[in-house]
Formats: structure tokens, C-alpha cells, sequence
């Protein structure tokens, strides 16, 4: 009988642990990218002997798939994709793929337009130091098909991109936790926040009568998708601007309390004990506690590990105070709901620094806090016009900038002691960065550097 042809498309982190995954379950396995594939993944193929291309597509071998699996970052609008559906042959994501493997494995699976980072790692920690047999991947950490290739875990812990739900449909998530949807990656939907919706709520497909759906009842596009539709499993809301009221339980905001319900466990949360701050992570932490209690850990274990817990790289992530200046990195913040949370959040005066690759955004939900906010808004980008349109007038200076160090002097030259220079781009970095990542890490080494 003929080997079952395996080509994955992407040498990305996903990609090579669907690959390595595919060769160990006895599949002939080609591994394909357009780019360059980083030296650390070319030398984990090279270890399992996976054959691979990097800098062009080879569509013979490509087409002659029995089934593919696409990268989360290759869109379903190019070319080579389009030819695979034409041809019928199944594009899958390594989340389906690793999913056929986990055996009795369990899987809680977090996705959003916002939180979701912080959430996993919450999540994942809360259980590590339950000392359970836990996994973190998905978007962070390990590739997940990797950790099911090598490992043998008792639960995986896997922060979902829509890109990533896209690709499912057979995967079922053991607990889902969908935190908001707000407008984001619409380009990828044909501009329409249907379909981009519709994408989310994939993370509830296949759940059953014995699994958990937590979300927020605070966002109203989750609540009006859920209250639509006929979905099996549990459900656990959480809010901290109205009361909700669940018979499998609920997580709301009390005073100063967070108070979580699953069941018969209770757990109330003090978060001023809290090391992460904000609205934002009221929801990231009930939510998180929730899907630990459903999961089964303790609530004294919950409580120690939230208490314990301190803010996700990149996401209102404090760099340095220097000579009364507070420097925050929060380049994770590439949409227009994420830099609500982060002004929302702020108690001193803001120099805001935002500008990248614009997504479609509609800044108007952020003027409120501009204007109480932000003294000066400097844009850092390679076309600033939006911006300064949006927020002349709303500010009081806005700065446009075309570089990092350009976009930092002016920083550094407009804060007094008492503010805040806040690094929070509502923007995609592939302007001037290869990633939020790079962007962050950049923006910390200037102010390390230089104040």
C-alpha cells in the first residue's frame, strides 16, 4: 500500500512540528517554503531526515499531496492554495493534524481578537504549578504538533489565531475559551467582519455535553454569536460590567474581588495582590481561573499562581522608569481594542508612541482616552497620514516619525517626570519590523540604552 503524501507548506515554527509529527507516524513527508527557513528548524529536519526546499515551491511535488498542511501565515488567497483546492486535495492546519494524535490527552483552547497571549500563559502556568502534565502551544511556545510528536502530555495548552481555526474541523476543544472579538486581520476576510467572526466561532465547533465554553459576556459580539446559536457545551461567562448568572457557573467583577464559579468550587481573587493590572487582565485572570477550575485545580492553587503571575512580554510589559519616566513596551498591541485596554489602563500622562502597517482601523473608540490621556502622540511609521488625521486637534502634539531611534528621541525629548512613554502601535509592525517581537525587543534595548 502507498504511503499517504504529506507536504507542509511554511518552515515556521508550525511547520516543522507538523513535519517532524508526519515522519513519525509513518507518512512521506515534504516540507516547503517560499522564504528562508531559520537555521534552529532546518536543523531539527535535518535530525528527523525530512526532506525540504526553501526560497521557491516546487508545485509538482506539491500538487501530488495526499493532503497539506498550511502554515497559519499563508493566506487561503494564494495562488499555490487556490490550485490545491481546484485539485480537492484537504489543507489542513497543524492544529487538525496534532489533534488526530493526542490519544486521551485533554486540550484548553484560547483564542480572541485580544487577551489571548496573557490568558494561555496564565492558564499554562496555573497548571505547571499544579505540577500537571501540561504542554504550552499553538501560537506560543512549542509547536503543538512538535510537544505531540515527542512528548507525552496529559493536557495541552494552545492560544488559537482565527488562521488556526480556520484550518480545523474535526479538532475539538476541551474547554474554549473565546475572550472578544473585535474587528482585526480583515484583510484576510475579504474586509468583512462576518466572516472574521464566523472564524472565531469555530473554536466552538465539535464540543460536546461534557466540555466548557467560557467567554466574555461583557463583549457584545460574543454574547449575540452565542445566544445564536445552538452550542452543547457548558457555559461559563464572565464580565466586570454587568452581572451574569450561570447554572454551570460564572466569573464577575465584585469591588475589588474577582469572584469565579464552576460548579460546587468557589474562588475570589483580591487584585490589588494582583501583579497584573488593568481592566484587560480582570477578564485575562477570571478567565483564566474559570478554565482551571473546569480543568479541576484546586482554588487555592489558582489564587497562588494569578498572585504570582507578571505580565506577558510585550503586552504593558514595564521596561524602566528613569528620571521620573515610566517606559511601557506593549508591542503586542496591533489592533484597535488592544490600545483601548492599554489607555484605558494608564494613570499618569501619556506620550503614546503607535504608527505601523494600518489593518483597516477605525480609531474613533480611542479618542475618549487620547484626549483625557495622551499629551502627545508620536507616529512611527513609514505613512503617518491616518494617524495624524485622526488625532490632530484630539491631542495636544502629534509627531510624525519614520524610524525607531527617530520615533524615540522624540520621546525622550516631550516626557516630563510623572509620565508615561507608552509603546502601543495599534498597528502591524512589517512597515519598519519583521514582527511585534522584534519591535519590542527594539524598543526595550533603546531604553536600556539610552535613559
Amino acid at each position: 500500500m502507498q504511503k499517504k503524501k504529506i507536504v507542509v507548506l511554511g518552515g515556521g515554527i508550525s511547520g516543522y512540528g507538523s513535519a517532524v509529527l508526519a515522519k513519525k507516524k509513518g507518512f512521506e513527508v515534504f516540507l516547503s517554503d517560499r522564504g528562508k527557513i531559520a537555521d534552529r528548524y532546518k536543523a531539527k529536519l535535518d535530525e528527523w531526515e525530512i526532506p525540504y526546499e526553501e526560497g521557491c515551491h516546487s508545485e509538482e511535488r506539491i500538487l501530488d499531496a495526499t493532503e497539506v498542511i498550511k502554515s497559519p501565515g499563508i493566506p487561503d488567497k494564494a495562488p499555490l492554495v487556490q490550485q490545491l483546492r481546484e485539485r480537492g486535495i484537504p489543507i489542513i492546519s497543524e492544529i487538525e493534524f496534532a489533534g488526530r494524535y493526542m490519544g486521551k490527552a485533554r486540550c484548553i483552547c484560547i483564542t480572541g481578537s485580544n487577551g489571548k497571549t496573557t490568558t494561555t500563559s496564565l492558564v499554562y502556568r496555573i497548571l505547571r504549578d499544579a505540577g500537571w502534565n501540561v504542554a504550552l502551544g499553538g501560537n506560543i511556545g512549542e509547536s503543538f504538533a512538535y510537544s505531540v510528536a515527542t512528548g507525552n502530555y496529559d493536557w495541552y495548552v494552545l492560544e488559537l489565531s482565527s488562521f488556526q481555526l480556520d484550518g480545523m474541523s474535526r479538532f475539538r476543544a476541551h474547554i474554549a475559551l473565546l475572550m472578544n472579538i473585535t474587528p482585526d486581520h480583515l484583510d484576510r476576510y475579504d474586509y468583512c467582519f462576518q466572516n472574521y467572526v464566523n472564524s472565531k466561532l469555530r473554536i466552538t465547533q465539535n464540543q460536546t455535553s461534557r466540555d466548557w465554553l467560557i467567554y466574555s459576556a461583557d463583549d457584545e459580539v460574543v454574547w449575540q454569536q452565542i445566544e445564536q446559536r445552538e452550542l452543547k457545551a457548558r457555559q461559563l461567562p464572565f464580565a466586570a460590567k454587568m452581572q451574569v448568572v450561570s447554572g454551570a457557573g460564572d466569573g464577575f467583577v465584585e469591588g475589588r474581588k474577582l469572584v469565579v464559579e464552576v460548579g460546587k468550587q468557589h474562588l475570589s481573587l483580591n487584585t490589588e495582590k494582583m501583579q497584573i493590572k488593568g481592566l484587560h487582565n480582570c477578564y485575562n485572570a477570571m478567565a483564566a481561573a474559570l478554565a482551571a477550575l473546569a480543568a479541576g485545580v484546586s482554588p487555592t492553587r489558582i489564587r497562588r499562581s494569578i498572585y504570582a503571575f507578571s505580565p506577558v512580554e510585550h503586552r504593558l510589559e514595564p521596561v524602566k522608569e528613569a528620571e521620573g519616566v515610566l517606559w511601557i513596551n506593549d508591542s503586542k498591541a496591533t489592533n484597535v481594542d488592544s490600545v483601548w485596554y492599554a489607555l484605558e489602563s494608564m494613570t499618569r500622562p501619556t506620550v503614546w508612541i503607535a504608527g505601523g502597517t494600518d489593518k483597516g482601523n477605525d480609531y474613533a473608540p480611542l479618542m475618549e482616552f487620547a484626549r483625557q490621556k495622551v499629551h502627545t502622540l508620536i507616529c512611527m511609521g513609514l505613512d503617518n497620514q491616518k494617524l495624524i488625521d485622526s488625532f490632530t486637534g484630539v491631542v495636544g502634539e502629534v509627531i510624525s516619525t519614520a524610524s525607531l531611534d527617530e520615533a524615540m528621541q522624540a520621546a525622550r525629548r516631550v516626557a516630563r517626570a510623572g509620565d508615561v512613554v507608552l509603546l502601543s502601535p495599534a498597528c502591524a509592525s512589517f512597515d519598519l519590523f519583521q514582527n511585534y517581537e522584534q519591535r519590542g525587543r527594539l524598543f526595550k534595548e533603546w531604553v536600556v540604552t539610552h535613559c
